[in-house]
């Protein structure tokens, strides 16, 4: 088998530059990663198809030129169109006389988001049982208390009598919704095929419409993802509950929110890898999500507002859990990114 097939079967960036960081080789990995086709990568220097790598170019350069090895972990790499990998970086000379080096970019971020995604799937099954417990234990007394109240009212001729029971049935009903909402979505609906812009198409003409002055809303889509199965209602309420996280975010700030669709080659969710994966990423520049709330976000009732009810992003998790999906959250100062990740299936 020739070689370069070889090479562009492996999920690892591979690269070969000389001593003037300008590759002259890229795998298909390398090219999925920096967003830049071969051909591209090919004709310019290696720091013009990044905005940050975590080691300078100067090190990598009298690496080359000595000829030396280089290895760098969990180091940070910003590609031109804003994605954030974390990746281990080897640097391994080739070729003495010709001052060749071969480069491997190996994505970290990809095994602690596994590792995150089986920690939270488990936690949030464990807190959905809970919630439905609860929930039941909750429903049961006050379907007998709205009943009752509802009963008491029939008996009751003064008008400002029947204010307090109206008030009793109102509060009842309030109650009821916000378990429902709790509990969310349960099993999976029947999915059909639907173009996912048409679908955030609608959550964005619906947020556009009252959209604050300060806040500036972007679309960057990929106009060649293909079809995907999908529940479209729950999906809009999935995107509908990030984007205004976002907006909230950004209420006191302003800035500006990016919706982004992308391809995505390899990626395992849960324990099952795929082919092909379309990424939905909602990206914010407001001031970020406290650390103490990153691990716990997806929880039922866990917020880092006064007057958040802490359930949009819970549900918006367990909408992407019953498309065979993930979401995850990349969150730093002047950067949040929420990226709900799909199987693309293949149409027979």
């Amino acid at each position: 088998m020739d070689k370069e097939i070889l090479l562009n079967h492996l999920v690892t960036a591979v690269l070969v530059i000389d001593q003037d960081l300008k590759p002259c080789y890229a795998n298909a990995a390398a090219e999925q990663l920096l967003g830049v086709g071969s051909h591209r990568l090919v004709e310019q220097t290696l720091s013009e198809h990044y905005q940050i790598l975590g080691v300078e170019d100067h090190i990598l350069m009298d690496a080359v030129k000595a000829s030396q090895g280089l290895t760098v972990n969990t180091t940070t790499l910003v590609t031109l169109d804003g994605q954030h990998h974390t990746v281990d970086l080897t640097l391994i000379p080739l070729d003495d006389t010709a001052k060749m080096s071969l480069l491997e970019l190996r994505q970290v971020d990809q095994q602690r988001r596994i590792h995150q995604q089986l920690n939270q799937d488990a936690q949030q099954q464990a807190a959905q049982f809970l919630v439905r417990n609860l929930a039941h234990e909750i429903k049961n007394p006050l379907g007998g208390l709205r009943g009752a109240a509802q009963l008491l009212s029939r008996e009751l001729d003064s008008p400002e009598l029947k204010e307090f029971t109206t008030l009793i049935i109102e509060q009842a009903d309030r109650l009821r919704n916000l378990v429902d909402r709790l509990l969310g979505p349960q099993r999976p609906t029947q999915h059909s095929l639907h173009n996912i812009h048409q679908v955030v198409q609608k959550v964005y003409k619906l947020v556009e419409v009252a959209l604050p002055a300060n806040v500036r809303l972007k679309r960057d889509y990929d106009p060649s993802i293909p079809d995907i199965e999908i529940d479209a209602e729950q999906m809009q309420q999935a995107v509908l509950n990030i984007l205004q996280n976002a907006l909230q975010a950004l209420e006191h700030t302003g800035g500006e929110i990016l919706i982004r669709t992308r391809t995505q080659h390899q990626v395992t969710i849960g324990a099952k890898r795929h082919k092909l994966v379309l990424t939905l990423s909602i990206i914010d520049n407001g001031p970020g999500i406290p650390p103490e709330l990153i691990d716990t976000l997806f929880y039922p009732m866990v917020t880092g507002r006064e007057q958040g009810s802490g359930l949009g992003l819970s549900i918006a998790h367990n909408i992407a859990r019953l498309h065979s999906g993930r979401i995850d959250c990349l969150s730093s100062t002047g950067h949040t990114e929420f990226t709900i990740s799909l199987p693309i299936l293949s149409v027979k």
